[in-house]
């Protein structure tokens, strides 16, 4: 550790003042962030703290840690940072995220997490004093997650590109449209214009993209009750963004049995739901190489083709098929959806070519998401071997320049 390095309280460098109360009644229309321990919650239009601010989670979510760059309401489950004893607000911010499993520690509630400030203060650090080291740590931390919030932003757009895609070629039918009014389908080339129809006809479904079927989804699915048995596999859930994701990852205690022999196998490529839970969006895909597991109440539905699945699963993210679910699962007295019920969804099948196109061009888009995505876990894994060693002294920027160049 530096000489310009010492051993101090987190109190005598950064002051924590429990947030203040406020109802949702209580809060007019405004652009002033309410910041709870989850960060912000709501907004109101008047602030109580003036920027820049470090909020901790208090209560609900201990250990959370927020950087905010307006001003804003802490709300009554946070901490925020009443004085900074002229420290860099930023390095407190890192200083607070790099000691985020010790503050959740600090749990001194028994049915509800909670923090007490007063436990927090006494607790001895050392600390940079040079005002100069804190901006630059806060620097590189910094720049590192500037970068990944800038690759999340980039992969959000590709995805919204996708799906806007999707949309317009099979749900809007836009290129059809065009070419009825005599017009080339925007941004499209000859080749893929050609693989669109230039009419409609009356379908169960009113008017089609002439040559496509209406159907079901079940035209695309099949449903599969096999089960795991004695293979090895790794216990998937489904989440709001589509995917089945490790449980073990997505929950932060055990939430399956011990024994899954009895759970059903998820093959590369199908789809798995809680058929009391897919009303708010939980259905995933399996993405992975490598077979699943899922809860045996789960339904589980295999895809014809790999171009089926992802057709199926941009359609999954449409307001009319989510407005169908929800439907169907109010209209039900457990509120749950079969997959007779979910196989019975209509929609339009277009062209085995038009599907196809489709596919590739959204093969190029995900395939740069999946690039950012690692890129990103490398720059959290840099961050996060980085934050502990530089807010303790125990790496020199001067080492930090020369591991990075």
């Amino acid at each position: 550790m530096s000489s310009e390095w010492s051993v101090t309280t987190i109190g005598e460098q950064a002051t924590l003042q429990r947030g203040f109360d406020i109802t949702k009644a209580q809060q007019r229309t405004g652009t002033v962030p309410v910041v709870s321990s989850a960060g912000i919650s709501s907004w109101h239009d008047t602030a109580m703290v003036k920027a820049p601010g470090v909020v901790l989670g208090r209560k609900g979510v201990v250990g959370s840690v927020h950087f905010v760059e307006q001003d804003f309401w802490p709300h009554d489950t946070s901490l925020w940072v009443k004085d900074f004893h002229g420290n860099d607000p930023r390095y407190v911010y890192y200083f607070f995220r790099g000691h985020a499993r010790e503050l959740s520690a600090l749990d001194v509630g028994s049915a509800n997490p909670t923090l007490n400030r007063n436990h927090v203060h006494p607790i001895e650090v050392p600390w940079p004093s040079s005002l100069d080291e804190q901006r630059l740590i806060a620097g590189i931390l910094g720049s590192l997650d500037d970068r990944i919030t800038l690759l999340r932003e980039t992969n959000t757009t590709l995805e919204a590109i996708a799906q806007a895609l999707f949309k317009s070629w099979f749900v809007d039918f836009d290129p059809v449209h065009s070419k009825m009014q005599g017009r080339a389908p925007e941004g499209m080339d000859e080749a893929t214009a050609a693989l669109f129809p230039d009419s409609f006809e009356e379908s169960e479904l009113g008017p089609v993209p002439k040559g496509w079927q209406s159907g079901n989804l079940k035209d695309l699915l099949n449903e599969s009750t096999s089960r795991i048995g004695n293979l090895n596999s790794i216990v998937l859930s489904a989440v709001q963004t589509g995917h089945l994701v490790p449980s073990d990852e997505h929950f932060t205690k055990k939430v399956y049995s011990a024994n899954i022999s009895n759970y059903k196998l998820v093959q590369p490529l199908a789809f798995a739901y809680n058929p009391s839970r897919i009303n708010i969006g939980s259905i995933g895909l399996n993405e992975k190489e490598n077979t699943g597991a899922v809860s045996p109440i789960y339904v589980v539905a295999s895809a014809y083709s790999k171009g089926c699945a992802y057709f199926v699963w941009h359609h999954l993210r449409t307001k009319r098929i989510k407005e169908i679910i929800k439907n169907m699962a109010s209209g039900t007295v457990r509120q749950s959806v079969s997959f007779r019920d979910f196989g019975s969804i209509p929609l339009v099948i277009p062209s085995d070519d038009a599907l196809d196109c489709f596919y590739q061009i959204r093969e190029i888009l995900y395939s740069k998401v999946k690039a950012n995505n690692t890129l990103v876990e490398t720059l959290i894994a840099a961050r996060d071997t980085l934050l502990p060693r530089l807010i303790s002294g125990q790496l020199s920027l001067t080492e930090v320049a020369t591991e990075t160049i």
